[in-house]
C-alpha cells in the first residue's frame, strides 16, 4: 500500500520555473535517502537531484533546482528554475528505506512530465 504522488508538472517556456511534488505515503523522515529522478523519450532514467548523507546534484541542473522535504507532511519537493528545453521528460519521485525485514527497498511515483519549450 505504499504510494509516492507526484504532482506540478507541466508545459512551460525555457527560463521559466516549476516546482514539483511528492506526497508520500510512507515516513520521509525514517528513509535512508529520497530524490528525484528524470527520463527523456529514450534515454535512461538519470539521478537529478537526492539527499542521504549529503545533498548531490546533477552537474546539468546544479545552481538551477534544489530538492528539499517537509518532513511533517511526507513530502519531497523539487524546484526548478531557469528551466531547458534539455530538462523535458518525466520526473519520477524515490525513496529508499528499510522495510521491516531490514533490506532496503525502492520506493517509485509513477512520474510527472515536465516539458520546456523553446
Amino acid at each position: 500500500q505504499v504510494q509516492l504522488v507526484e504532482s506540478g508538472g507541466g508545459l512551460v517556456q525555457a527560463g521559466g520555473s516549476l516546482r514539483l511534488s511528492c506526497s508520500a505515503s510512507i515516513s520521509t523522515a525514517s528513509s535512508k535517502a529520497i530524490g528525484w529522478y528524470r527520463q527523456a523519450p529514450g534515454k535512461q532514467r538519470e539521478l537529478v537531484a537526492r539527499i542521504s548523507d549529503s545533498t548531490n546534484y546533477a552537474d546539468s541542473v546544479k545552481g538551477r533546482f534544489t530538492i528539499s522535504r517537509d518532513n511533517a507532511k511526507n513530502t519531497v519537493y523539487l524546484q526548478m528554475n531557469s528551466l531547458k528545453p534539455e530538462d523535458t521528460g518525466v520526473y519520477y519521485c524515490n525513496v529508499n528505506r528499510w522495510d521491516r525485514w531490514g533490506t532496503l527497498v525502492d520506493y517509485w511515483g509513477q512520474g510527472t512530465q515536465v516539458t520546456v519549450s523553446s
